[in-house]
């Protein structure tokens, strides 16, 4: 774990080196700082980087605290709550029933029929995890169909595509081809989703994140910049963890 001083604050990063990355890039997403560098790179390298991006840094963490102060919190999973999905804040609705399953469905909000023998102090545990096992089955979907498209239109072959709960990072696309998507992305408009695909895609044939690879998805995607300013913008508000609940 590293330290880079950024105004009156050090700023802790997780140091990573990587062979498959030909510049050197820092992710800030809430709680963590990771820096890529070059498996070349030594110390001072690092270090220069490290300054070089002070201003930058000190400007994205500004940005994530803000963001993260105002993203949604849904205290109670009751009718009339509302959750993030799709860019959009979706009312919730909660609902007995007779029936011996859990049932999620979506019609201009969330819907969750609940069976009469859930207990009440269950509830709320209940009804998030039933929302999050839908929402990754959904992301699941979308991210198949997204893929499907592009590959057939630009005759890529991925390895795989999986969705992945990631500590950092929209996407990855390994040396082998095999493709990770963040199921967090659900929360985000389904275009975002599609540009992180699509870029995810695109690196099957530049690897490298030069002007190359920008010209190469922007071939793919001619507005990709519009999608990636939204992302670069709304990030910390992709939080998932709003759903993680204790019995």
């Amino acid at each position: 774990m590293g330290v880079v001083r950024v105004g009156q604050t050090d700023i802790r990063y997780e140091l990573r080196r990587s062979a498959a990355v030909s510049e050197r890039r820092i992710t800030v997403t809430p709680g963590h700082v990771e820096v890529v560098a070059l498996t070349t790179d030594d110390a001072a390298e690092i270090d220069a980087f490290l300054q070089s991006k002070r201003q930058w840094l000190f400007n994205a963490l500004r940005d994530i605290e803000a963001q993260t102060a105002m993203r949604a919190v849904v205290p109670r999973f009751m009718t009339g709550s509302k959750m993030p999905y799709r860019g959009r804040m979706a009312r919730l609705t909660v609902r007995r029933h007779d029936g011996p399953h859990v049932e999620v469905s979506y019609r201009s909000g969330f819907i969750v029929d609940l069976p009469s023998w859930v207990r009440q102090r269950d509830h709320d545990t209940i009804v998030a995890t039933e929302l999050k096992l839908w929402l990754k089955q959904r992301v699941r979907r979308d991210v198949s169909e997204i893929a499907e498209l592009y590959c057939k239109r630009f005759a890529l072959k991925p390895r795989t595509i999986r969705i992945a709960d990631m500590k950092t990072g929209w996407g990855s696309c390994g040396p082998s081809g095999s493709i990770l998507i963040n199921w967090a992305l659900v929360l985000a408009p389904k275009n975002v989703l599609e540009y992180v695909v699509a870029h995810e895609l695109a690196h099957l044939t530049v690897r490298t994140h030069g002007s190359e690879f920008w010209a190469h998805l922007a071939m793919m995607m001619p507005d990709y910049e519009r999608r990636k300013g939204w992302l670069d913008v709304h990030q910390a508000s992709l939080d998932v963890s709003f759903l993680d609940r204790s019995a």
